[in-house]
């Protein structure tokens, strides 16, 4: 299977715990495998009580298994902070005040806050050679989708700003030395060396996810829950990013024959329920469901992290990436 392997869901649904549970299962079966997160709620720290950060540290008691727990707001303050300094470089100084404030205006964006996670996937991904399988604890939304757009846009844009830098230093250098020979025009313009540089790492983000990245969405066995998956599978449908299997999480434990008190008959009602939910995953979703995990008594962890990782149907082999950085 793919080395990069995405874990999606709506808030609350478990893809800690199931994204946590497979890389277990990787590490297991001898693979250097990263659990990335970046969900502070329910962070990898707390799953295997030990503080992970933005750097990759060895989880322990667990040959071959990284983790890195990545901050969302640290990560856009120093998304949108890069983006500041290489403005400010190519900009007047007159400038300067109005990028910086149109830039604390962008900090709590939805828009600034994907961008800037979606940035630090890629830079993930670029930089993974030492691991056999990378796992993320979250995968992109509708919005990070959409940026997978980009390539095609910035070539034109490049393109066509090729075209006015040439013809404006032209004109400028006519003007200023008359009717003589206009200089060579000036390579290696820091605007569209950016824009290129965008460009190039859009179309790997896009060729990585589409070539080597595996998706699966996490759910629990309700109707909003179920809802939300089926946008999910649409929306990364339509970014030619196919789904390959849900995980149907917290589920309630069937009680033993003979018990028929009211807790008892409100388990069952439970059940049935719960059961005809994911009939409907079965029969309308295109998706197999590769896992149905019960409720336990206490929180994933340890392990039970071993236990969970069981009852994932989800292959461990690891295929070679095909797309590179370079």
């Amino acid at each position: 299977m793919e080395p990069f392997v995405f874990f999606g869901g709506k808030g609350g649904v478990g893809k800690t715990t199931v994204s946590s549970s497979y890389a277990v299962k990787c590490a297991q079966a001898g693979h250097e495998t990263l659990i990335v997160s970046t969900d502070p709620a329910h962070s990898v720290s707390d799953v295997f009580d030990q503080p992970f950060g933005d750097d990759a540290r060895p989880v322990e008691g667990t040959e071959h298994l990284w983790a890195m727990q990545i901050d969302p707001d640290e990560e856009v303050t120093r998304h949108l902070d890069e983006i500041r300094q290489n403005l400010s470089e190519q900009v007047s100084a007159a400038m300067v005040g109005e990028i910086n404030r149109q830039l604390e205006m962008a900090h709590g964006t939805p828009g600034a806050y994907e961008a800037a996670l979606f940035d630090r996937f890629v830079d993930v991904m670029r930089s993974a050679d030492r691991y056999d399988r990378v796992v993320f604890d979250t995968s992109p939304t509708g919005g990070t989708l959409r940026l997978l757009g980009l390539p095609d846009l910035l070539e034109q844009w490049v393109d066509r700003l090729m075209q006015k830098r040439e013809v404006s230093i032209d004109l400028f250098e006519k003007a200023a030395v008359g009717n003589n020979d206009p200089r060579r025009v000036m390579e290696g313009d820091p605007v569209l060396a950016r824009l290129q540089e965008r460009k190039e790492f859009f179309e790997f983000a896009g060729r990585t996810l589409r070539e080597d990245a595996a998706f699966f969405l996490v759910l629990n066995p309700d109707e909003l829950s179920v809802n939300e998956t089926e946008r999910a599978i649409a929306e990364l449908d339509d970014a030619e990013l196919s789904v390959r299997g849900l995980v149907a999480n917290k589920l309630t434990p069937e009680p033993d024959p003979d018990e028929n008190g009211r807790g008892a008959r409100y388990l069952r009602d439970r059940i049935a329920t719960e059961t005809e939910r994911l009939d409907r995953v079965r029969e309308e979703f295109a998706p197999p469901l590769v896992a149905t995990i019960e409720t336990r008594v206490s929180e994933i962890k340890g392990d039970l992290l071993t236990d969970v990782a069981a009852e994932l149907d989800i292959e461990t082999t690891v295929d070679p990436p095909t797309v590179t950085s370079n």
